[in-house]
């Protein structure tokens, strides 16, 4: 079979293991959505999400290889894992939609690479699959990121005016513990990129996370948020265990790409959020600094995109199997 055919079957794996461990999440996204329109959102892509697990199974049948156990849980796969709602299950219908978006994007960049292995491997079924999958994983995420209006208007339907303000400090209090688990992340990008150029742009990103973070802290100040704001997210954040995820799953260049991307669009749900929620309390500075936060990790995202070639191409090289 040789290397390519082995890396292949093992990313065949990790993306059957990622949609068999949506498939519960989606169920239960229509009644935590608390809106028609997303709880139908939902329900077509668990509809779609079904049929992708058959279509990646088949594909491992085709190629005589077992599905991975998941009894022992996400954390034991051999590769990527639907991490997001572990532990921590979204409160409010706006960041479900957060939690969502990074988990397309996480489906989005392992189809990518699925796609790619198949490609370098000869496997054009593959290939095929994992593009039909990818372009449905994108329709979801536009659907998702059109619908944050609408998620964000569920979550403050029963929220009066002073609980409006106390909601701004706890979305900033949640960015902040969000931005520490980026920082957690990118610490060790450079290590690992395996690329110069990507672990520049890890560097890079790396100082505009504790920027970010630095900014929010000061906004969060200049509110005169309450001391305790910040622990308590870094509670409710600290379920999901990013760093822990990070060293167990990570293990090649493009799964560090494909990771970081992913977050980059946890941290996107996250700053839409509180712009929409800062302009509904009349918070004009919240706003602007969610906005600006907003344009570098959309960036990031784009470029992280762009990178794949090279993270892929920098675990390949050395094993021999691509110039």
């Amino acid at each position: 079979m040789g290397f390519l055919g082995e890396q292949l079957n093992a990313h065949l794996r990790d993306a059957h293991a990622i949609a068999r461990l949506a498939l519960p999440q989606l169920r239960a996204a229509p009644d935590a959505a608390r809106d028609l329109a997303l709880g139908t959102a939902f329900r077509q892509h668990l509809v779609e999400t079904e049929h992708h697990e058959e279509l990646i199974g088949d594909r491992l049948e085709a190629r005589g290889v077992p599905p991975l156990r998941l009894k022992n849980g996400a954390s034991r796969t051999n590769g990527f894992a639907f991490v997001l709602f572990r532990g921590s299950q979204p409160d409010t219908p706006g960041k479900l939609i957060a939690h969502a978006l990074c988990h397309e994007h996480l489906e989005i960049a392992t189809q990518e690479l699925l796609r790619q292995m198949a490609e370098l491997a000869g496997d054009d079924t593959t290939l095929v699959v994992a593009r039909v999958i990818c372009e449905d994983e994108r329709a979801m995420a536009e659907r998702l990121e059109a619908s944050l209006d609408r998620a964000v208007e569920a979550s403050l339907r029963e929220v009066d005016r002073a609980n409006i303000e106390a909601l701004v400090d706890r979305h900033l209090a949640d960015a902040h513990a969000i931005e520490a688990e980026a920082i957690q992340l990118l610490e060790r990008g450079p290590r690992l990129a395996g690329d110069a150029e990507l672990g520049q742009l890890y560097e890079e990103h790396l100082y505009d996370c504790r920027d970010h973070q630095r900014r929010v802290r000061e906004r969060l100040d200049a509110r005169g948020a309450p001391s305790e704001a910040l622990r308590e997210a870094a509670l409710r954040l600290g379920a999901l265990d990013w760093g822990a995820f990070f060293v167990a799953q990570v293990d090649t260049p493009a799964k560090l790409a494909a990771v970081a991307y992913a977050f980059e669009f946890l941290e996107v749900g996250c700053y839409e959020q509180l712009k929409r929620v800062a302009h509904r309390a009349g918070d004009a500075g919240t706003e602007r600094l969610a906005e600006r936060i907003l344009a570098d990790e959309r960036e990031m995202a784009e470029r992280l995109w762009g990178g794949f070639d090279a993270a892929l191409h920098a675990w390949l090289v050395p094993q021999e199997v691509l110039a």
